[in-house]
């Protein structure tokens, strides 16, 4: 049998493996819920996609058995899901409708940089020097890519929801701010009550829209992206992520966040037809330099579940 050391070394080895996957599943998410918003009301395809995942996450954590959260505790998550999961799967939909699904990850991959604006202003954290030059490349990044948008065909609608993904940045930042507070709790538990959280107040919001939806019109593929998007993106991703804070710590889980802008605009290039522009370009370079700098004080901020 193999020692520690090897066993250690294996499981690793797998879970970086994982978080690749993790990374490759919510980068085509883009394109994916791209797609669904579409052909189907973008507050239709969202409440289905956070109900299945919800009820997949809480399966998940159901089977398990009893964790250790107390009441309290689910109470303080269902809360903070309003906005981490609620306020900014609407403002995240309603953009990517509205925006380039490679635009979209480029503004999502800045939430760290907002993060630190957040959390200097709330709780007055210092940034070193180099995580402020992070930060000014990062917005400088979203200001070339939004000046794109609006060089496009549908300049002003593109512009539009390049805002509503940067205001869903902003309740992610807030929330993430908050969740420090409830780190102790498992990496599952967490996500599935947030999830509910979240879920809930859609759920009310959507619910003339949804009575008036034409599910007998909806198309195989249309299924498939739902079932990706609520099954795989806010459910095995999750879990993936989690085993990676667990296993390797939240510095290098981080890091594999990266890959998702690369993996949303090789993606949405063939099958959305969104060719990569200049604007695009120069802003990706500005923001991912601003990401590399600035994840120095973002280490325990959760995964974006898009």
């Amino acid at each position: 049998m193999p020692d520690a050391k090897t066993r250690a070394h294996r499981e690793v080895v797998v879970t970086e493996l994982l978080l690749i996957a993790s990374a490759v599943i919510w980068g085509c998410n883009f394109t994916v819920n791209k797609y669904g918003t579409q052909v189907l009301d973008p507050l239709v395809y969202t409440t289905i996609r956070m109900v299945s995942g919800t009820i997949a996450m809480m399966a998940f954590v159901m089977a398990r058995g009893q964790g250790k959260t107390t009441t309290s505790e689910k109470f303080q998550l269902v809360k903070l899901g309003l906005i981490g999961h609620g306020a900014y799967q609407l403002f995240f939909i309603y953009g990517l409708s509205r925006t380039r699904a490679g635009t979209a990850s480029l503004v999502i991959a800045s939430s760290p940089a907002f993060m630190a604006i957040i959390m200097r202003i709330f709780h007055n954290e210092r940034l070193a020097p180099r995580a402020l030059i992070g930060v000014v490349m990062s917005i400088l990044g979203i200001a070339v890519v939004m000046a794109g948008s609006a060089h496009e065909a549908h300049g002003v609608s593109s512009v539009v929801g390049d805002l509503l993904i940067l205001a869903a940045v902003v309740c992610w930042g807030f929330y993430s701010m908050w969740l420090k507070l409830l780190t102790h709790i498992d990496g599952p538990e967490l996500a599935a009550w947030t999830l509910v959280g979240g879920t809930i107040p859609i759920v009310l919001i959507a619910a003339p829209t949804v009575m008036q939806a034409n599910f007998h019109a909806i198309v195989p593929l249309t299924w498939a992206a739902l079932a990706y998007s609520g099954l795989l993106s806010l459910g095995v991703a999750y879990l993936f992520w989690y085993r990676g804070v667990r296993v390797i710590g939240p510095t290098r889980t981080a890091m594999f966040t990266n890959l998702q802008p690369i993996v949303a605009v090789l993606v949405s290039w063939p099958l959305l037809g969104e060719q990569p522009t200049l604007w695009q370009g120069a802003g990706a370079l500005a923001v991912m330099a601003g990401l590399w700098l600035t994840r120095q004080i973002s280490t325990a901020e959760p995964a974006h579940g898009e």
